[in-house]
């Protein structure tokens, strides 16, 4: 940091502080990152999360997963555990795991922290080719997740409904599941994040084809759309939080210690 500093008031003096600024501050940040060399073209599929808000299509991902993958496990959450149970015949159910038994955490209640956790994490943003990481694994015996199949809480639906409110959009701020979607998406290198319904015969398609796996050109694929989705919802969230008044937003509570004199 010290380096940093110096290079940038030298270089003010010179008047080469933006460029050299930059490049300063990018090489002393990217030695903390991991660079991967290394990694696998097609990836067989033996861990799958599976929490969405819109359940339209998913047996046909599920049906195709399970035949291709018979050593595949699918970790779900709430609802969404609830839809997979009735889709999976009853010889199959020992492959299907609550996400709050492999973590060990209950949900929040109201479903606010589902898969919040490290081992979810440790699951999904680990390379193939890392030592580190597979230690990691083993220590805190977690699995490597190969596919996450996410959507987000319908956030345009709700603030659309006649009597939305600034509580409305508020409780239907989707917090885990962008925060899931971007880990996967991110680690594309062995990952894929699905994140719409309309991809699914596609994925199931190539999953038969290839006998259980995944192949790069598909999560790159996946990823581009999964970024360009969580871009989308968080932006409008952002346009309309910030054409809500703060009188909107007393409104809708019991706002304790409300300052003297402040008019809703």
């Amino acid at each position: 940091m010290t380096l940093a500093f110096s290079e940038r008031r030298e270089n003010s003096i010179l008047g080469g502080a933006l460029s050299s600024t930059r490049e300063t501050s990018f090489r002393e940040t990217a030695v903390h990152l991991n660079v991967v060399r290394k990694i696998d073209g097609a990836v067989p599929v033996r861990h799958v999360l599976v929490s969405v808000a819109d359940k339209s299509g998913l047996e046909l991902l599920v049906s195709a997963l399970l035949a291709a993958a018979p050593g595949l496990t699918i970790y779900s959450t709430g609802g969404t555990f609830d839809r997979l149970r009735s889709l999976v015949p009853p010889e199959g159910r020992g492959r299907l795991l609550q996400v709050s038994e492999y973590t060990g955490q209950p949900e929040m209640q109201g479903g606010l922290v589902k898969t919040l956790d490290f081992r979810i994490y440790l699951g999904l943003l680990s390379e193939t080719y890392n030592e580190a990481h597979r230690r990691d694994l083993e220590r805190t015996a977690s699995v490597p997740i190969d596919m996450v199949v996410s959507n987000l809480y319908p956030f345009s639906p709700a603030i659309a409904a006649p009597g939305a409110t600034a509580e409305t959009a508020r409780s239907n701020i989707d917090i885990g599941g962008p925060c899931m979607v971007r880990a996967a998406a991110k680690n594309y290198l062995r990952v894929a994040s699905v994140t719409d319904p309309a991809d699914y015969a596609e994925v199931a398609d190539e999953i038969r084809s290839s006998g259980g796996s995944i192949s790069l050109a598909t999560r790159f694929r996946l990823a581009q759309k999964a970024f360009r989705h969580t871009a989308e919802y968080d932006e409008l969230i952002s346009r309309y939080l910030g054409g809500l008044s703060l009188g909107d937003v007393e409104r809708c509570y019991e706002v304790e210690g409300r300052e003297k004199g402040r008019s809703g």
